[in-house]
C-alpha cells in the first residue's frame, strides 16, 4: 500500500506556500501519482462555480482551487476524483465526503459545504457514471473490479490521492483528516473505520446502508409486501391512517403528545385496530390486504423458514415517507441491485420476485456469499481505528424510511459485543445517536437539524465527548422546537415541568431495555 509520504515523492513540481495561491493552483495540473491522471486545476475565485452537466450555479463560495481527475488503480478502473482547496481561509483540515444511493457521481453539494467551513474537501464518483434509477447498478454486471471500486477502493485511493495534493498545495499536510457522510456516505464511512482505520482520524457516518446485501433484501421485501398485489398498496391517504392511527396508540408514551416517539421500539401498536368495518368510510380504515402489508413493513424480511430476522423493518413513526406509492415507479436501488448483480438478467421482472419461494431464498443466499463480503461494512472490530485515536459518531433517525434504523442499534450492539460489553470503552470512541421523527438524512416532523460534523471537532480538538447534541425544528424559517439527541442507549426524557419545546425541559437518561417493559408487536 502506497502512503500519503510516498505519494509526495513522485510529484515532479509540489508548489510550496505562496502567496499567490491562485497561481500556484494551475502547478497542480503537472503533478504526478500513481496510477491518477490529474485532468484539470483551476482556481475559481469569482464566488460561483456550476457543475459539469448542471444547470444549478453554487454562489456565495470562497475563493478554492479545483483539482479533477482520474485514478485507474485497475485495468476495469475509472474513479473520477475532485479535490476543493479554499485559497485564502484554510482550516489546516481536510475532509473526504459521502455519496447516495449508487453513487456515480460527484458529490457537489457537500463539496461545498466544507469548503465553506475552511476544509480542503475531496469527493469521488466511486468508479463508475450514474446511469437510469432500475439500471444503476448495471455498471457492475461485468466488471467485478468496479464493483469493489464502488464499495471500497474509491473512497481508500481517493483519500491517498486528496491528501498528498493538500499537503502538495498548502505546503504541509492537513492537521487533521475527517469522514462526513450519510446513506450511502455513512456506509462509506464505516467502510473507511473498518479496512482503512489511517485514512481519517473521525467520521460522521449517517444511516449508514453498511448491512448493504441485507439492506437490499429488506427494502426490497418491503417494495413486495405493498406493490407486488394492488389490493396490499399503500397510497398517501392510507399511509394517514396508518400514522393516526399509530399516534393516538404510542404518541404519549415518552411522556410528552408532541407527534414524534422518542423510542419507537417501545410502539404497542397493531395495525390491525385500523381494519374496515362494515359503513366504515375507507380513507379512515384499512383493508384485510393493507393491514397485512404494514405488518410486513413493520416487520422486515424474514428468513421463510425460520422467522429469524433478515433486515430490520421500518419504525413506527416512518409511515409518511415510505417510499413506495406507485407500482410503476417502485423504490429502485434494491430492484436494480436484484437485476443486475443477484440474477445478472437485463429482462428480468422484478415482480416475479418472491422470498418465500425455495428457488429466489437460494438465490438471496448465494448473493450473501457473493457479495457481502465485498458490499458489506458489518466488521464490528474497529480495535485498530480506536488504537490510533479515531472518533466515530453514527447517527440514524427514527423515521427513515429508506434504511430500517434499528440497523444502525444493530451494528452498535455488534461493536459493544466486540469490546465485551464495555459501554465506556466503546463510547470512549464511538457514539451512536437516534434521532426521534427524523427521516432519511433530513426531514421529518421532528427536531431535524443539527451539527455532527462541530460535535465531532470538539470531541477530536479538545476532548469533549458528545453528552447530547441539539436539534432543532423550524416552521417557516422559524425554529420552533429544540430537543437534546442522546448517546445510545439513553433518551430525551422530559423532566416533568417546562416547555416541552425546549431542549433544557429534556435530560438524557437510560430507561430499561427492551423486553422488560412494553415493546412493539409483531
Amino acid at each position: 500500500m502506497i502512503g500519503v509520504a510516498a505519494l509526495q515523492l513522485v510529484f515532479t513540481a509540489a508548489p510550496r506556500a505562496q502567496s499567490d495561491r491562485a497561481a500556484a493552483c494551475a502547478g497542480l495540473a503537472g503533478t504526478r501519482l500513481p496510477n491518477t491522471t490529474i485532468a484539470s486545476a483551476q482556481a475559481i475565485t469569482g464566488g460561483s462555480f456550476t457543475p459539469p452537466n448542471s444547470s444549478n450555479t453554487m454562489n456565495n463560495l470562497p475563493p478554492f482551487c479545483r483539482v479533477a481527475g482520474t485514478i485507474e488503480p485497475t485495468t476495469e478502473s475509472h474513479i473520477l476524483f475532485e479535490v476543493w482547496l479554499p485559497i485564502e481561509t484554510w482550516n489546516g483540515k481536510f475532509a473526504g465526503v459521502g455519496n447516495g444511493g449508487w453513487a456515480g457521481v460527484i458529490s457537489y453539494g457537500p463539496l461545498q459545504d466544507q469548503i465553506r467551513r475552511g476544509y480542503a474537501a475531496a469527493s469521488t464518483n466511486t468508479g463508475h457514471q450514474a446511469g437510469p434509477p432500475l439500471d444503476a447498478a448495471r455498471f457492475a454486471l461485468e466488471h467485478p473490479e468496479q464493483l469493489i471500486d464502488f464499495a471500497y477502493r474509491a473512497h481508500h485511493e481517493t483519500a491517498l490521492k486528496a491528501k498528498a495534493i493538500v499537503s502538495a498545495f498548502y505546503g504541509k499536510p492537513a492537521q487533521r483528516a475527517y469522514w462526513i457522510g450519510c446513506s450511502s456516505g455513512g456506509y462509506e464511512g464505516l467502510m473507511e473505520a473498518q479496512r482503512f482505520p489511517a485514512d481519517y482520524d473521525a467520521i460522521v457516518a449517517g444511516a449508514p446502508a453498511n448491512n448493504f446485501t441485507r439492506l437490499m433484501a429488506g427494502d426490497f421485501d418491503g417494495t413486495l409486501a405493498v406493490l407486488k398485489d394492488s389490493a396490499s398498496n399503500l397510497p398517501a391517504s392510507a399511509l394517514g391512517v396508518l400514522y393516526r392511527g399509530m399516534l393516538a396508540a404510542c404518541d404519549a408514551g415518552d411522556g410528552v403528545t408532541d407527534g414524534v416517539l422518542e423510542d419507537p421500539r417501545q410502539c404497542r401498536f397493531d395495525p390491525t385496530t385500523l381494519l374496515c368495518t362494515t359503513n366504515q368510510k375507507p380513507d379512515t380504515c384499512l383493508s384485510r390486504a393493507q393491514v397485512d402489508a404494514a405488518k410486513r413493513v413493520y416487520r422486515g424480511a424474514v428468513d421463510p423458514s425460520t422467522r429469524a430476522k433478515i433486515y430490520p423493518g421500518l419504525s413506527p413513526g416512518s409511515e409518511p415517507f415510505w417510499p413506495n406509492r406507485d407500482s410503476s415507479a417502485p423504490f429502485p436501488i434494491p430492484i436494480s441491485y436484484y437485476k443486475w448483480l443477484v440474477f445478472a438478467d437485463p429482462n428480468w421482472d422484478w415482480k416475479t420476485f418472491d422470498l418465500s419461494r425455495p428457488s429466489d431464498y437460494q438465490a438471496f443466499q448465494k448473493a450473501e456469499a457473493k457479495f457481502a463480503p465485498i458490499l458489506n461494512a458489518t466488521n464490528p472490530d474497529l480495535r485498530e481505528f480506536r488504537q490510533r485515536g479515531g472518533k466515530l459518531i453514527q447517527y440514524h433517525g427514527w423515521s427513515d424510511q429508506l434504511i430500517a434504523a434499528e440497523n444502525s442499534i444493530d451494528y452498535y450492539e455488534s461493536v459493544l459485543s466486540l469490546f465485551g460489553g464495555n459501554v465506556a470503552d466503546v463510547q470512549s470512541f464511538y457514539r451512536l445517536f437516534m434521532a426521534p421523527g427524523f427521516a432519511h438524512c433530513g426531514g421529518g416532523p421532528g427536531p431535524n437539524t443539527f451539527d455532527m460534523q462541530t460535535a465531532l471537532e470538539e470531541w477530536v480538538e479538545k476532548g469533549i465527548a458528545p453528552e447530547q447534541i441539539i436539534a432543532t425544528h423550524a416552521t417557516n424559517g422559524v425554529v420552533d422546537r429544540l430537543r437534546p439527541l442522546c448517546p445510545y442507549p439513553k433518551v430525551a426524557v422530559y423532566k416533568g415541568k417546562g416547555d416541552t419545546n425546549e431542549a433544557a425541559s429534556f435530560a438524557c437518561r437510560a430507561v430499561a431495555p427492551i423486553g422488560t417493559g412494553s415493546k412493539r408487536s409483531p
